[in-house]
């Protein structure tokens, strides 16, 4: 009797924290030895892990290892597994693991005792037509647990006396960019104390790894919205490092700190976020032996105004939390619409009621405090009307935007919410779903939500599918307010919409979706293909988008490698034949596959849902992947066989890091050609570059006259002032260098920024520097100077040709040129720096003024005299050298200016012009002094010489 009670007081599961540690220091020290089956027989234990191994009916997990790596956004995972059956009869042992839901199986492996059994993925037998039920991601005796966005994957198997048995599983997953970051999430749940458990997580990112994190375990059963509360602290004994591409992450806890951190076993997900350096241009291209991948996520993009649907079940099933978090979820949302959206609310069961008939109403103050009254009143009753909520939704949609000649640039989209099926009304899915896509016709999104174990999803998942939108599904929890919140915020910031994405038809095959209806703040759009012309140095890209007013177009010639170059064979970790896992091959099958499985989804031919099927199957078996149209069989691979090794198929970062640093789209490898991007610009002579030296053309009088400004670093120099009449002015901003040696200059000057602005509709300006271009209508736009683009709104388009020159075309009447200097070894004399052209002046008034703006409707002549003598003036058709006279003059607005002959390179330096000089900062040459032309700040808009006011 007192030994009972000794034993109850020290094993008991509510013991103190004391005897829970001594316990696990007690398994540690048992657990972390050699876990060889001989010595599991021969070792001898204390009275009172017998006594606990009676009460004990499965075998006992001894090592739990996942090992992932991590290349460009694609992992490959591989988990394994060993338990020990150290009772005096076979046990059953259970080998169970949750996967992401998008991931792929592409194998698995078992030893138990002597014998070795590999899965082979093989087709699916047609038996039925219902072949699109829950997915079968599983060898023999598997459940189906599905839960949130993960699956459960599970093997059972007996195991021998005195034995062990052995699992490997492996599984790839291409990660989806929410909410800025990537997420790769680890499902840890042994529910048992775990001699070795070990997490390492590789990841390869040559754009550069930014914002790594590991939050603390996950430990909720649901998977939540990924928010961290309170501690935010990596798990205890997480190791993380490193450098600007790469990064290794692990998770070793021993037997003491698993206790700490759950009694029975861990039960929680291990997290890593994070981001890769990114710009507004084509986005990532990267290319290995014959295929490529598009990473596409700009940043710096002003929100396109929304007008949103809010569809909201108030059902009766809806009643109690259900309600209450979805009330709670949307009084944040309506807090976070912008001033310029727009917006309504249906609430539904039977009855579908709206809250602002026939209108979407502008978010406002008053309009909000009256949406959160509506949504507070909303009290659950009667049944589900899907059918009705949704044409309801879509009509009031259809009519706003056709009454009110919505800009087709502003993003509309339906949220739809709801906990069951369709009870009331139309309730056959088939029907709904045709109604719904004859209601909606492609001109907005819905985005579907589905609450708890009731609902179906099926038909939430193909709705969206059909009407260009994404799906969730929520179990009923208390954290159901902030998974809502969310998904919105996934969807609540578009930034751009109508995105193509286009590739030469002669260089490229089989490409993935290339048209996306929206890109949201956040996101990231990926596109995959084939290339036919392996032989080709470059691939062109180009990417055309809306953004609010504008129109966009981004293009690039991407440098294709030649065939040694990124080979990752004979890399360590892919020896005996693994090193032909081509990654990015792999990402083209995966999303080919995805999208196959999408189409069938949402076809309704019974032919081409056939065709869909062999074709996803075909690839399927092709890369091994389980899918729902492939299954995993066990084979035993023969008697006597080896344990199976840890010979991880993920591709390891070990030396990859060199060999994989051309792979990012902007940098061409060494010794490869890239096609010179620099182009001979064919405009007008007038213009302002290099130190800086002034030329304007005069075509009529067929000759042109130059001029310098020397001015001080920091001057900003008036170029063109037409405001008033045009609404145009131009500034440029002087930036200092050291004088040549032996020159006659104390220093150097050169534009470092040109400053466009207009003022004629509507306001907006442009700042451009050698590196970027800022546009700011109201909306800024930020542009890389090495990417090629094209922006176009109603009265401006600027135009990137990429290193090379800038053209702004303003009202299809005015164009500038602004061509970028850059130096690779500059010297100490030389800065990066702008010239500025005049391409088109007519629709700059005769008012126009500025250092250039003067001359463009003002003729000069040129005179053949002395000072002291009378006016001769020279004909357009004389032929006489006048260059060697040193007495030309030239007659400016009734000035004499004397002028000498000189040559000038312009057009950077590729071209000479022969042109008449006039010294001393163009005395008498413009009206006043040079310093009458500064101005205050960049935006200074002179109204006219000599008076300034700010824009």
């Amino acid at each position: 009797m007192i030994l009972w009670l000794w034993l109850c007081w020290g094993f008991s599961t509510s013991s103190g924290q004391p005897d829970s540690e001594l316990m696990a220091r007690y398994l540690e020290e048992k657990l972390m030895a050699d876990y060889s089956i001989m010595e599991q027989v021969a070792r001898r234990v204390p009275r009172q892990a017998k006594f606990l191994q009676r009460l004990e009916t499965r075998p006992r997990m001894s090592e739990f290892t996942v090992k992932s790596t991590i290349i460009s956004r694609y992992a490959f995972t591989t988990v394994s597994c060993t338990m020990v059956n150290s009772g005096s009869e076979a046990r059953e042992g259970v080998f169970e693991m949750q996967i992401p839901a998008a991931a792929f199986i592409s194998n698995f492996t078992m030893s138990i005792g002597n014998k070795t059994y590999y899965g082979e993925v093989t087709g699916k037998e047609k038996k039925h037509s219902s072949d699109d039920k829950t997915r079968h991601k599983k060898p023999p005796s598997p459940t189906d647990g599905r839960e949130n966005g993960y699956e459960t994957f599970k093997a059972s198997v007996f195991i021998p006396r005195k034995m062990q048995a052995k699992f490997l599983l492996h599984y790839e997953e291409l990660l989806q960019r929410r909410l800025g970051k990537y997420e790769y999430t680890v499902s840890i749940r042994p529910q048992q104390l775990v001699g070795r458990l070990r997490v390492e997580v590789n990841i390869l990112e040559n754009s550069g790894i930014v914002s790594l994190e590991v939050p603390p375990l996950r430990n909720s059963k649901h998977k939540g919205s990924g928010k961290a509360e309170g501690d935010v602290s990596p798990p205890p004994s997480t190791v993380v490092g490193h450098t600007k591409t790469l990064a290794k992450v692990t998770f070793n806890p021993s037997v003491v700190e698993q206790t700490r951190i759950a009694r029975n076993g861990i039960l929680g997900d291990f997290i890593i976020r994070y981001d890769v350096n990114r710009e507004l241009s084509v986005g990532d291209v990267q290319i290995l032996n014959g295929y490529f991948v598009h990473y596409f996520a700009p940043t710096d993009l002003p929100p396109l105004p929304k007008n949103v649907v809010f569809v909201l079940d108030s059902s009766a099933s809806m009643v109690g939390t259900k309600l209450k978090q979805t009330k709670e979820a949307l009084f944040t949302i309506l807090q976070d619409l912008r001033p310029e959206d727009h917006f309504n609310i249906i609430g539904f069961s039977n009855r579908i009621k709206v809250w602002q008939q026939d209108r979407l109403v502008p978010v406002t103050p008053n309009n909000i405090r009256d949406a959160k009254k509506y949504i507070h009143n909303m009290s659950p009753t009667g049944g589900t009307n899907i059918n009705g909520a949704l044409q309801t939704g879509a009509k009031l949609l259809n009519d706003y935007i056709a009454q009110n000649d919505i800009d087709a640039r502003t993003v509309s989209l339906i949220i739809f919410l709801t906990d069951g099926r369709p009870t009331v009304g139309e309730t056959q899915s088939s029907k709904i779903l045709s109604n719904t896509k004859d209601a909606i016709r492609d001109k907005f999104c819905l985005f579907t939500i589905g609450i708890g174990n009731d609902v179906d999803q099926k038909l939430l998942e193909r709705m969206a599918l059909e009407n260009c939108g994404m799906t969730r599904h929520f179990q009923e929890d208390e954290d159901a307010a902030s998974h809502l919140k969310g998904f919105y915020d996934e969807i609540g910031t578009p930034l751009l919409s109508d995105i193509r994405v286009d590739y030469p038809e002669d260089n490229v095959e089989q490409v993935t979706q290339n048209f996306f209806p929206n890109y949201f703040n956040g996101s990231e759009i990926i596109i995959a293909g084939k290339l036919i012309n392996r032989t080709s140095d470059s691939l062109h890209v180009e990417v055309t988008a809306s953004n609010s007013k504008k129109y966009i177009l981004l293009k690039t010639d991407v440098a294709i490698d030649l065939p040694s170059k990124n080979d990752i064979r004979g890399v360590p970790g892919l020896e005996d034949g693994k090193g032909d896992k081509n990654y990015i091959e792999r990402v083209w099958s995966y999303l080919t596959i995805k999208e196959l499985l999408n189409s069938r989804l949402k076809s309704d031919d019974n032919q081409e849902k056939d065709y869909l099927t062999e074709k996803a199957k075909s690839m399927a078996l092709t890369y091994n992947f389980v899918t729902p149209f492939t299954v995993l069989k066990m084979r035993e691979a023969g008697l006597h066989s080896e344990p199976p090794q840890e010979e991880f198929i993920s591709p390891s970062t070990d030396g990859i890091g060199e060999k994989l640093q051309s792979l990012q789209g902007h940098k061409a490898p060494p010794g490869i050609h890239r096609r010179q991007d620099k182009q001979r610009i064919k405009i007008s002579r007038t213009s302002a570059d290099g130190d800086p030296h002034f030329v304007i053309d005069f075509p009529s009088s067929k000759f042109s006259v130059c001029f310098n400004i020397d001015g001080e670093p920091g001057d900003i120099l008036r170029l063109v002032s037409d405001h008033k009449e045009s609404g145009v002015t131009v500034n440029g901003q002087l930036i200092g260098a050291p004088a040549p040696p032996n020159g006659h200059k104390k220093h150097r000057t050169y534009f470092s920024t040109i400053t466009i602005l207009s003022n004629k509709p509507p306001r907006s300006y442009l700042e451009i520097t050698p590196k970027r271009i800022i546009l700011d209508d109201g909306e800024r736009l930020l542009l890389s100077c090495d990417r090629s683009a094209v922006v176009r709104s109603s009265s401006l388009e600027v135009s990137v040709s990429a290193n090379s020159n800038i053209t702004v075309t303003i009202r299809d009447t005015i164009s500038f040129v602004i061509l970028i200097h850059h130096y690779k070894k500059p010297a100490p004399y030389q800065r990066d720096h702008l010239g500025f052209y005049i391409s088109n002046s007519k629709g700059l008034s005769s008012d126009s003024h500025g250092l250039l703006g003067q001359f463009l409707n003002h003729e000069v002549k040129l005179l053949r005299e002395s000072l002291n003598t009378s006016h001769q003036q020279v004909g357009q058709n004389q032929t006489e050298p006048l260059k060697v006279n040193p007495t030309n003059t030239l007659e400016v607005k009734g000035r004499l200016v004397p002028v000498v002959w000189k040559q000038r390179r312009i057009y950077n330096g590729q071209q000479e012009v022969d042109c008449w000089f006039a010294k001393n900062n163009a005395d008498k040459l413009i009206d006043g002094s040079y310093k009458d032309y500064l101005a205050s700040h960049p935006f200074d808009t002179g109204t006219s010489f000599g008076t300034m006011s700010s824009l």
